[in-house]
């Protein structure tokens, strides 16, 4: 990374992006004044009390569909993404009422809407399904990582890789529900956020799991245009860099895999981060080219003008695979 993209980031009106490229690009100390500075920014940023906001409101509603970004479970991973940690102002009602509703398996329940599809059960109830690990992952990065319950739900997780990653899941109130896909095939987007949680965790970085999981996503890759796992292909809308990480796209996959030193010298790990690098303007910035509507007026939701955020989310990809 150039010194000029570099200060680009730094002179960015978004004080997450400062932030993070603070902390991840240069290696600052949480304690450095102008680290504290920028977050304290972050904190007190409009757009930032929003989501903290809407985190207090959970579960806002019931869920219907699990890529609906504009669900309060998106306002907790991008704010987990930013720094923001459940100690901070306004994070505690939202942290403890996601805390209360744990299933008996141990993972965290979705207030969701249920049809009778659902083994029989119909209207909105709280239960779970293996893609609702993005709240998991965003307790184990808001700073609550060794907490009793979150380390229940993380063992239910690691207790149920299979020798081609994670598969669809879903609570014994569900019956035999599982998603629109062979029952013994992979999930792509369950093994996404699954290794978004374990990255989380130093000790299991190299786990049997961490490889199980990244294995599926890099065959899923070379596989592109040939296999489709629970509807979940690799074709040109996957390639679109897009934020929040809501679902199966290049941008989510890449940046979750490169946490990974296993797959940092694997060609087809390689081929995917060339995918994204090429879409690079002539001053190595980034542009999404898909979007969420719930998040227009975002930098990373604005497909005409660069957007700082995404520029840095690529660079901390690079940077993790080059050190």
């Amino acid at each position: 990374m150039t010194t000029e993209q570099t200060q680009w980031l730094l002179d960015s009106p978004e004080p997450w992006t400062r932030y993070r490229t603070l902390i991840d690009l240069l290696d600052r100390p949480i304690d450095d004044s102008e680290v504290q500075e920028t977050r304290q920014d972050l904190l007190g940023h409009p757009l930032v009390q929003e989501l903290i906001a809407k985190t207090a409101d959970w579960p806002g509603y019931a869920l219907k569909r699990h890529n609906d970004a504009r669900h309060p479970v998106y306002a907790f991973t991008t704010l987990a993404d930013f720094g923001v940690q459940a100690a901070d102002p306004g994070m505690a009602p939202g942290t403890e009422a996601v805390l209360v509703h744990q299933s008996p398996e141990g993972m965290f329940e979705t207030y969701a809407f249920l049809y009778k599809r659902f083994a029989g059960i119909d209207g909105e109830h709280w239960t779970w399904m293996a893609c609702d690990a993005p709240i998991l992952y965003a307790l184990t990065a808001m700073g609550l990582s060794e907490n009793g319950d979150v380390q229940a739900a993380l063992n239910y997780i690691l207790g149920t890789v299979q020798t081609n990653g994670w598969r669809c899941r879903a609570s014994a109130n569900l019956g035999s529900f599982k998603g629109p896909g062979r029952r013994e095939a992979p999930c792509p987007i369950v093994n996404v956020m699954n290794l978004r949680i374990i990255a989380n965790y130093s000790r299991l970085i190299d786990s049997e799991a961490a490889h199980l999981g990244a294995e599926m996503l890099l065959r899923h890759w070379s596989q592109r245009g040939q296999i489709k796992h629970f509807m979940f292909g690799i074709g040109t809308d996957f390639r679109k860099l897009k934020y929040p990480f809501v679902w199966y796209d290049i941008l989510h996959t890449v940046d979750v895999l490169s946490n990974f030193p296993i797959v940092c010298d694997d060609p087809r790990f390689l081929e995917m981060v060339e995918t994204i690098t090429e879409q690079a303007d002539e001053q190595g910035r980034y542009t999404a080219n898909s979007m969420y509507m719930a998040w227009k007026g975002w930098s990373f939701a604005d497909k005409k003008e660069p957007s700082p955020w995404l520029t840095f989310l690529v660079n901390r990809i690079l940077k993790r695979i080059t050190n």
